[in-house]
């Protein structure tokens, strides 16, 4: 009888678990640290867009990887002034510490100053990007 009690409970601790994860990934946050980092052309590998930048951290065997790659391309394209940056997490372990980067995607909105405005851990919503630059511009 404890052996089925103690299943039951682990049952239900990894169900609660799952269904959190599945809530909170890819919502865009502010986290508190994230306002006093500023990244630039020289820590992103490439230029900041004139009025926001979407900057992604991925993996190469990363399926919402390539989901997140192609929506945020088409958000780049859709809006002026915005630009895309996809930074390789295994070949930057540094920025991805010094970001406190957990898993792929992770996607950071930047203003036109390179300060992080927001973040999604897990593939964002096209219209929560969009609404996070609203924020940056």
């Amino acid at each position: 009888m404890t052996g089925l009690v103690v299943c039951v409970v682990v049952l239900a601790a990894a169900s609660a678990f799952g269904l959190w994860q599945r809530r909170s990934g890819g919502r865009l946050k502010v986290r508190g640290r994230d306002a006093e980092v500023r990244l630039g052309a020289a820590e992103l590998g490439a230029e900041l867009g004139r009025r926001a930048t979407l900057v992604q951290f991925s993996s190469a065997f990363c399926q919402p990887c390539r989901a997140t790659r192609r929506t945020l391309a088409d958000i780049a394209r859709m809006v002026d002034g915005v630009s895309h940056v996809e930074i390789d997490a295994e070949e930057r372990l540094a920025l991805v510490r010094e970001l406190g980067i957990l898993k792929t995607p992770t996607v950071l909105v930047l203003d036109a100053g390179g300060r992080i405005v927001t973040r999604a851990s897990g593939q964002p919503r096209k219209a929560d990007v969009i609404a996070a630059l609203g924020q940056a511009v």
